[in-house]
């Protein structure tokens, strides 16, 4: 799936998603814009739901992209969400997200951090020593936080090394292998003011060969007969993390989310069956599997550098601020023009951002017909961790976004003017 759901070309050869032709939208909104598909949002979160049978506990992972709109759309679909930061919180609140289908993440949460989860009625996720010890300051006396332990089963995936968190050496979670998990997890079991639901664990992102969820399934369910024998716990949750990945070209062939869920549970039945241990929840993370498909990026060509025998620069309007990725993990796209996607792609082009960085390329040898400055580009897959790792660098607005469904665009976070550049500055 490179393309939304609703993608078609209309009866005037346009790219149309969502019953709405792109050119009618950026000659509205401007350019760069993202666009988002309801229906494929709805459909992408429906089929992790549909997998699952009841016996899974889907939550999207706000990183990926946490606009207020999107996330009550993911709401409506009964998800659940996972925060990273007090920020994603306080956005997830705003936008009427339930806080018990809430689950705080990520590494180093500071004592701000757990006090406003605490509060806020959502489930954390211990993810090293240190929390220990603000949990104790934050939760009153006689009073309790629901809570999960990370554990980093020892299992590096087929991913991007920079995207990779279920190895030994990582930032994240209690390594299994060194015992610390366990002893992590039974301090959690220990504490007054913990209720320890489950354990957690989550092995990197945008993978497509999933034997390595089932090493670390193995990996976690050893670990929950150990503490079955030694202190009779056994986790209502256990967490599988995300990390499905999508396709970015049409070279890419990823599972589907039902492939990713139903694999899952058959390993947590077999594992289970195999130890004689009661059967908890699985719980799993989706976040670009649901978001990524649903979105595109549209730009404007400007500047056309051609160098003979060498390479031909087509320049957007956008780049690095809007789209880190390339850069950051040396991520793989595709491009349309959005008059003529249909036309025979003959000319190999470089499309370059307008960043001051030699390194701003959104695509390396892109396949597109003949084109001019003032044709606009649509990229595909462009709805996860790019917006949501947007910036300001070189003093440059952030793209508009508009949610399309049935033919009608809603403008969901309108596009930064030079003010906002200064909004927190103290002049």
């Amino acid at each position: 799936m490179l393309l939304p759901a609703t993608y078609r070309v209309n009866a005037r050869g346009h790219m149309e998603i969502g019953g709405c032709d792109l050119l009618e939208l950026v000659a509205e909104f401007g350019t760069p814009l993202y666009v988002y598909d309801e229906d494929t949002v709805r459909q992408r979160a429906r089929e992790f739901q549909v997998a699952g049978a009841g016996q899974t506990v889907v939550l999207y992972s706000a990183k990926a992209f946490a606009s207020p709109a999107f996330l009550r759309l993911i709401a409506d679909e009964g998800l659940g969400l996972d925060v990273v930061s007090a920020g994603e919180l306080h956005v997830a609140l705003k936008a009427g997200f339930p806080a018990d289908r809430i689950y705080f993440l990520g590494n180093n949460k500071s004592e701000e951090d757990l006090a406003y989860a605490f509060e806020s009625g959502c489930t954390v996720v211990i993810d090293g020593s240190y929390e220990f010890d603000l949990v104790g300051r934050v939760v009153p006396s006689g009073r309790r936080q629901r809570v999960l332990v990370r554990c980093s089963p020892g299992v590096k995936p087929d991913t991007h090394d920079f995207i990779s968190t279920g190895q030994l050496d990582s930032k994240f979670g209690f390594p299994v292998e060194t015992g610390l998990a366990r002893a992590a997890a039974e301090r959690a079991l220990e504490h007054p003011k913990l209720e320890l639901v489950g354990l957690h664990s989550h092995i990197g992102s945008q993978i497509f060969d999933l034997r390595g969820h089932v090493a670390a399934m193995q990996v976690m369910l050893d670990l929950v007969e150990e503490m079955r024998t030694a202190v009779g716990f056994s986790p209502a949750v256990l967490g599988a993390g995300g990390g499905l990945g999508i396709a970015y070209t049409e070279a890419h062939d990823p599972p589907t989310p039902r492939e990713f869920v139903e694999t899952l549970l058959q390993a947590l039945h077999a594992g289970c069956a195999e130890r004689g241990l009661d059967l908890p929840k699985l719980m799993v993370e989706p976040g670009r599997s649901i978001a990524g498909p649903a979105g595109v990026a549209l730009y404007t060509i400007g500047s056309i550098k051609e160098i003979p025998g060498v390479r031909t620069y087509a320049a957007v309007d956008g780049g690095m601020g809007d789209n880190i990725r390339p850069k950051l993990y040396g991520a793989q796209y595709e491009a349309f023009l959005v008059h003529s996607p249909e036309a025979a792609a003959d000319r190999v082009v470089t499309i370059a951002g307008k960043y001051c960085e030699s390194t701003d390329i959104l695509i390396h040898d892109a396949h597109l017909p003949a084109f001019s400055s003032g044709d606009v580009l649509c990229v595909p897959a462009a709805g996860a961790y790019q917006m949501s790792m947007a910036s300001n660098y070189n003093g440059m607005t952030r793209p508009a976004v508009v949610l399309v469904k049935d033919g009608s665009a809603r403008l969901i976070r309108r596009r930064e003017t030079l003010d906002d550049l200064l909004a927190t500055e103290l002049l």
